[in-house]
């Protein structure tokens, strides 16, 4: 006689089956979130470089120099303490004023620019302005055009640039761009010393007048590294004044011999 088997009872039905498809809707929606905020993030000084650049290349007129590798993107967006740049407090010319004509009439004019144009980052220490028979020395603290250990400009660094571009783009005079860093060693794939580091913040904010407008065969870029310090770098307060940018504009139109003869700090 043939066994008859049993009949397996169903199985119960599963009423939470809807989690899945709510686990895959929320997945979906946290992935389009973090779309949204990389798009939302991109940065405005690479942005900047990478479109002057490209359109040097396709257009009839070459208006960019040729790119550089000035350090790799950070994480995170680079934060720094500098104050609102725009509007500047005063026109960086009088009107009814004109332009000197003589090297020393004409190293007056753009120091008395300077002074108008940033006069809130001078009253806040960021940045000094110093005069003397031969040249102008303008001293921009690290922190209002890089985030540490890095030559990328921030975005608030375009802007303050520019106004200084558009003062120095009326003359010929010889400009120097000068780098400078604190004591503490770096060693990266990017910058294996401190030398490195300074040239490369130099030559960035080269080009950044560059692009503002001053011509190409008036400026140079420096890096001095840790070795030309103003302050004591045993303090946290000195070693944020040694790092700096140095732009010297001499009273010559001559770039290469006002190098030579600019004595060192």
């Amino acid at each position: 006689m043939r066994r008859q088997r049993q009949k397996r009872p169903d199985p119960p039905e599963n009423h939470e089956r809807w989690l899945v498809s709510y686990a895959d809707f929320i997945t979906l929606l946290f992935a389009f979130f973090v779309v949204m905020y990389s798009v939302s993030s991109v940065n405005d000084g690479k942005y900047k470089i990478l479109s002057q650049t490209l359109d040097g290349v396709f257009s009839a007129t070459q208006r960019s120099i040729k790119p550089i590798q000035i350090g790799e993107e950070s994480a995170a967006q680079p934060q720094t303490d500098v104050p609102n740049l725009l509007p500047f407090d005063q026109p960086d010319r009088d009107e009814g004023t004109t332009l000197h004509s003589d090297a020393d009439g004409r190293l007056k004019d753009i120091s008395r620019r300077f002074e108008s144009k940033l006069k809130t980052l001078i009253g806040q220490g960021l940045v000094t302005v110093e005069v003397t028979d031969e040249w102008i020395e303008l001293s921009l603290r690290n922190n209002l055009l890089f985030t540490s250990g890095d030559a990328l400009p921030v975005n608030a660094a375009f802007t303050l640039v520019d106004s200084i571009s558009e003062i120095l783009k009326d003359y010929s005079n010889a400009i120097v761009v000068e780098g400078f860093t604190d004591n503490i060693p770096i060693r990266s794939s990017v910058y294996p010393s401190n030398w490195e580091l300074s040239a490369a913040r130099a030559a960035a904010m080269a080009r950044l007048l560059i692009m503002g407008g001053v011509g190409p065969q008036q400026v140079a870029a420096v890096g001095y590294g840790e070795y030309q310090p103003l302050a004591d770098n045993e303090t946290p307060a000195g070693r944020a004044r040694n790092r700096r940018v140095v732009i010297l504009v001499a009273k010559s139109d001559k770039v290469r011999q006002f190098i030579r003869r600019t004595p060192a700090e």
